[in-house]
């Protein structure tokens, strides 16, 4: 007898938005800190420290608050104000030269306009561009012809382990919650992600794995107490 497909998200890897949505899935700062050990300690060896990094997808602040443990400078910025005290603006509108050019850009772009933002990045950029993307985004005739067989990355760093990215709240995987219709839940996700790291001049593509470092780099103070609300932006700068 045939049987129904499971449609259910955490079976169908599914992480599908309106046209018009804001694509409010905050990003883990386990999974930042994991790719800033590998920027700081692995091939690249990169002095964070001395450097300045953009994340102009901002949101309340999540990956803002590790890039910060690591990088000399940090301009925040988004779209939307989150109620969090970054900048509202628009990093796909009006000439490149609204903005000032930084050593890395840093951020989890919305999907349907990633590929835009990895290209203006590129532009802005002069050290390299780092985006965390569903694995999903490395397939795709069309995104190989327009961005990765023109802008070949450096590095693609597979997580080994879960990143759980849940909309519009940040959750530590396996915490319990209520859904909207008012049944209780496990935050739980099928959906893989990696890191896809652009390096100037660095255009032969390298596979890594990111191995098992949530218990390590997972702090509890990552998480607000009712999974909703966020702590006021921490001191960051988004130049004109």
């Amino acid at each position: 007898m045939s049987r129904g497909q499971n449609r259910s998200s955490a079976v169908m890897q599914q992480r599908s938005e309106p046209h018009d949505s804001l694509d409010d899935f905050p990003t883990p700062q386990w999974a930042t800190r994991a790719l800033c050990e590998f920027l700081r300690d692995g091939p690249p060896s990169e002095p964070l420290d001395m450097r300045s990094v953009r994340e102009p997808a901002a949101n309340r602040g999540h990956m803002v608050k590790p890039l910060l443990e690591y990088f000399g400078h940090v301009m925040a910025s988004d779209v939307h104000d989150y109620g969090a005290g970054y900048r509202v603006r628009d990093y796909l509108f009006g000439p490149d030269d609204q903005f000032d050019r930084t050593d890395w850009t840093i951020t989890n772009p919305p999907f349907r306009l990633a590929a835009q933002f990895i290209e203006r990045a590129l532009r802005l950029s002069r050290v390299g561009v780092a985006m965390i993307v569903r694995s999903a985004f490395l397939e795709g005739q069309e995104r190989y012809q327009s961005l990765f067989s023109v802008h070949p990355p450096a590095y693609v760093l597979q997580f080994s382990e879960r990143c759980g990215m849940f909309k519009g709240r940040l959750m530590r995987l396996g915490t319990k919650y209520i859904d909207g219709d008012g049944k209780e839940r496990s935050a739980a996700t099928a959906t893989a992600y990696c890191w896809i790291v652009w390096l100037h001049g660095v255009t032969d593509t390298r596979l890594r794995w990111i191995g098992p470092c949530r218990e390590r780099l997972e702090r509890p103070e990552d998480y607000p107490a009712d999974h909703l609300e966020q702590a006021p932006a921490p001191d960051v700068s988004e130049a004109a």
